[in-house]
Formats: structure tokens, sequence, C-alpha cells
């Protein structure tokens, strides 16, 4: 059949260039010893997740999702705006609002199920014809299809360019601007410079969308994100926080002033039109926000960034180059697709498991080890995935001298 050998010769093509992807199986909690592909005895310390506190498999968390489930059922049975909107999702929302509150003003929150879902939301509810949307160039996907989605004239400014995004949005006419950019680069690391963005924002007129999946949680003293990180309060703020990575569950939230919120309400397709999440996930994330607020959510972010530390002393790379991350993701560029493959591979053969990262994902020559770290992890773990990765960067180095 000729559509199928089409496809064949292309999934044939991403093969050639080391791009095809693979999807594991795994048979055990989200943590960082897990079981995967069915392998029986066998048991991979895991760096790839973005459990960044390990709340996924929290006990309190479960037992909330648990007592979720015995009093709101398995599912939600229709949108939100028809009957699926729970006191679960409506209590979580007004929790959210009052965490974030302080860097918003009148803050109000919306839940989603997803931060693509969230992402799209947000961007197609404020695209027209008569808006500018100006995007960081290392963006995540949600964000790029987002702009894609709308009728807006989309530009994207180099990556932390903040003299080329301010040329743009002098020359920019539009009526309605909106600056959107992720907080912590999911690929690299690092952060996007907030303050110097906001500021750029208010003198022209702009909103200023920040995607913290990567930061709530984690940045800051209250794990408020990458608002109280940076200490910004603003007016011209929207913010997307994800609740399935350090919140350890799943879906995501808008929060911005309230006459924002309700212009999603009625304007946001992917709220408008989807069955809302079940409600005992919602009612599991009430917990985790408790946690992320309180005594143990400090000591988690306080271990946390002892790991991240530790694994930056302890890897002595000459040949692949470390990124200099201040945050829980810790990317070890190597270049090649296949010998980014490789490496993954070589760790999975000593039972540790970090993922590959190749194009379109990254930029192409930049394929690398994407390390992300938890605050479930050990010291003792740390030390092992340093003491194997200087290990099969050495004996990498001395091949290249030899040849």
């Amino acid at each position: 059949m000729k559509l199928l050998d089409d496809l064949e010769r292309k999934l044939k093509a991403i093969d050639a260039r080391s791009m095809r992807r693979r999807v594991r199986v795994t048979d055990s909690p989200c943590a960082p010893r897990m079981k995967v592909d069915g392998v029986e005895g066998c048991e991979l310390l895991a760096f790839c997740s973005n459990d960044y506190l390990g709340l996924a498999a929290h006990p309190r968390v479960v037992e909330a999702m648990q007592e979720g489930a015995a009093r709101y059922g398995a599912g939600s049975g229709a949108s939100h705006l028809i009957s699926g909107h729970s006191r679960a999702h409506a209590l979580l929302e007004e929790k959210l609002a009052a965490f974030v509150g302080p860097h918003l003003e009148q803050a109000r929150a919306l839940y989603f199920c997803t931060g693509y879902m969230a992402n799209l939301a947000m961007l197609s509810a404020f695209g027209g014809m008569d808006t500018a949307i100006f995007s960081e160039e290392l963006n995540h996907a949600s964000l790029i299809d987002g702009g894609r989605l709308t009728r807006a004239d989309v530009v994207t400014y180099p990556h932390g360019d903040l003299a080329a995004l301010e040329k743009l949005l002098a020359e920019s006419d539009a009526k309605t601007k909106l600056v959107v950019t992720d907080s912590v680069f999911s690929m690299d690391g690092d952060l996007a410079p907030l303050p110097q963005l906001l500021t750029l924002c208010e003198r022209y007129n702009a909103w200023l969308m920040v995607d913290d999946a990567h930061g709530f949680g984690i940045l800051g003293e209250h794990g408020r994100g990458a608002l109280e990180h940076f200490n910004l309060h603003s007016p011209y703020l929207i913010y997307m926080g994800t609740l399935g990575k350090a919140a350890g569950v799943g879906g995501a939230f808008v929060a911005a002033h309230e006459t924002v919120i309700e212009w999603l309400v009625q304007r946001a397709r992917p709220y408008i039109y989807t069955t809302a999440a079940p409600p005992a996930i919602a009612h599991a994330l009430s917990t985790s926000i408790d946690i992320i607020a309180g005594e143990e959510g400090r000591a988690l972010r306080k271990h946390l960034q002892s790991l991240i530390q530790q694994l930056q002393t302890s890897l002595t790379l000459r040949l692949w180059r470390q990124l200099r991350s201040t945050t829980a993701i810790q990317p070890i560029i190597i270049g090649e697709n296949q010998s980014a493959l490789d490496a993954a591979a070589a760790l999975l053969e000593q039972g540790l498991w970090v993922p590959a990262i190749r194009p379109p994902t990254v930029p192409p020559n930049t394929a690398r080890l994407r390390v992300t770290l938890s605050a479930a992890h050990t010291k003792e773990d740390v030390e092992q995935l340093a003491s194997i990765l200087n290990a099969l960067e050495q004996a990498q180095t001395a091949t290249a001298l030899e040849t």
C-alpha cells in the first residue's frame, strides 16, 4: 500500500539520523528507582522524571487521591461549564490563587487538564488579527503551537536577547502585545531574565505570559515559583504553572488578574470544550500545594539544591559539556545524535536511566543527556551518577585522542 510505504520510507529516514523515539513502559510508581519494560528483578536508578520534589508517590498525596476518588468518583462527566466543575476543582483554584496571589493583582486561578492545554488556551484567547505575540526562541512546543493556532502576528526573538525584543516591541503597532516565555528552559535549565522582561512589558504596554512549568514548587522561598524567585508583582503578568512536575500529580493552572481569567472562561476554547479532569486529581493537588507551601516543602527544596551543587562539583568532564544550570535540569551536551544515544545506552547497561535528547527538541549538533534531579534522590544516588558519567566520558575522551 503506497500510503504505508511512504510512512515506512519516512521512518527509515528518521532512523538514519538516529532520531527515532522509543516508548518505555514503567511497572512501578514514579520514584528514583523504577521497574521498566517488564524486566523482572531489574530496577533502574532514574534521572529522567520531572518529579522534582518526589511528590508523585508521596503517601499523603496518594491517600488524598484515594480519598478524592471515594468522595467524587472516577470522572467529572462533562466540561467545567456544563456540570464537570466539582467542589474539588473550585477549592484547588482558590488555593492556587492565594498561593501565587502575592505576585499578582486581584489574582484568580483557572485549572486545566494539562500544561499544553493551558498554553493553547491562553494564547488562543488573546490571539487575533490585532494581536502581536513575541515568543522566546527556546520556548516549549506548547507555546509555539499556541501561537500558530492564533490569527496573531507571531515574532520569535533570540534567546535572552532583551535588546532585540525591545526593538520589536517599539516597532510594533499592534493593539494587543503579548510577550511569551518559559521561566526555566526545559532543555538547558537556565532562567529567563523575567525582571527585565517585565520592565519592557510595562514600558510598551504588553502582557508578560510566563510558563513556569519547571519553576513552580521549586523556585522561591515558599515554592511559589519564578515570580517569587525574582520578587515580581505586576498587573501585566499572566502566570502558568504545571502541576504534574514539582506538584507530583497532573494538570496546570493559569493565574492572573480576575478580569483576565474571566476572559479565558468566556473565550478559551481548550477550556470551554474539554471534559474537566477527574475531581480526585484536584483533591490530591490540594494536598500537594499544602506540602509545597509548608516546612516539608522547604526541606525538600533545600535537599534538592544540595544535590544540584553536589552533581556540579562532582563532574569532571572534558569532552562533553556540562551546562551551568542552577535548577534541577542538568543537561550534558554531547553533540552528535548517535553519540548521545550510545552514552544513554551505556548508562542503561549500568542501571542508570538518563534520556538522550535530540533534534528537533534541541538544536542540531547539541544532542544531550538530560539529567533531572529530584528531592527523592539521595547523595549516594548522585555520587553513583557522577562516577559513572565521569568514567564514560573519560573512556570516550581516550578513544578520541587515540584516533
